[in-house]
């Protein structure tokens, strides 16, 4: 494992986030009142790389942005935070993705988002070289033509290419996977790639099609199982016990916390042990990204795991 702070190129989604905390979540219509709300520029690449550099790595994004205020904002916000913007693509005529959000206080979530489909009319032009100025890539589903590039790029130049495996149309992942060297799917995710809902058996099925990938799903309370290269042995992680506040942007978390421990050469059951325990710490702080711990938090709280 090298000393020298590893470089991580994020690729994805960024969108200004409205959330609103409330006691519970809507169950038909009328009006609901928050107790709190905060505005924040996030997004499943964006806050990836905002832990990457509260983990005390270096994170470059690469999504995009309408030519709006909104757009203005997002770049503001995360350029501030310590993520590098300058690979960003200002899409003229796009407005800028919008979501809101509402998380009770059980820490669950209902997001209402927003895309142009504008935003992603291109992909962002770059060569090979590029790609090897960084330790790891990690894309997520928002702009597939691009993720599909990088992720191909990335084997390419021999640095590890790792795919945040949400929810998309299925197509989508099915397009990505084989592009990707390592694979972090949600469990929703993962049940609409193979029709199955417990986490072992999904990753057995996938180990079918995805036989050289180190294939992991992460399972909230239930914590990870994973697939090393070209084994079918399930392996499990816990996760901490937490009261949780918040679960937005603990995939995230976990997705951020997982490529740069990979990029820094960590034994894999040591990357998964700090994917969670970041991950588990985010769910105890309100407001989305906002509650991304710090390396030394994060090792704090390995000592309880």
């Amino acid at each position: 494992m090298s000393n020298v702070t590893k470089r991580i190129l994020c690729v994805g989604a960024s969108v200004l986030d409205t959330i609103f905390r409330v006691h519970d979540l809507p169950k038909g219509e009328g009006k609901l009142l928050p107790y709190d709300m905060l505005e924040i520029a996030e997004g499943m690449a964006a806050s990836a790389a905002y832990a990457i550099v509260r983990l005390g790595g270096c994170a470059s994004l690469w999504g995009a942005v309408g030519n709006d205020e909104t757009g203005v904002r997002i770049l503001r916000d995360l350029g501030d935070d310590g993520i590098d913007m300058s690979g960003m693509t200002i899409a003229e005529g796009a407005r800028s993705a919008l979501s809101t959000i509402l998380v009770d206080d059980l820490g669950e979530r209902l997001i209402v988002p927003f895309y142009d489909h504008r935003l992603h009319d291109t992909a962002k032009a770059f060569d090979d070289a590029e790609i090897a100025g960084f330790d790891a890539v990690l894309v997520d589903v928002r702009w597939p033509k691009l993720a599909l590039a990088v992720l191909q790029a990335a084997r390419r130049v021999g640095i590890p290419a790792i795919l945040d495996g949400d929810v998309a149309p299925v197509e989508v992942l099915e397009r990505l996977a084989p592009a990707a060297s390592h694979i972090v799917f949600s469990e929703p995710a993962a049940t609409s790639l193979t029709g199955l809902d417990d986490a072992i058996d999904m990753l057995l099925a996938l180990r079918k099609k995805l036989p050289d990938t180190l294939l992991c799903i992460t399972a909230g309370s239930k914590g990870c199982f994973w697939l090393e290269n070209a084994s079918s042995t399930v392996q499990h992680q816990a996760t901490l016990t937490i009261k949780a506040v918040d679960t937005l942007a603990a995939g995230d978390a976990f997705h951020g916390a997982f490529a740069l421990a990979i990029a820094e050469g960590l034994p894999l059951r040591d990357t998964m042990r700090l994917a969670s325990v970041t991950a588990a710490l985010k769910c105890e702080v309100f407001g989305g990204r906002r509650g991304m711990p710090t390396r030394a938090q994060a090792h704090d709280a390995l000592e309880r795991l």
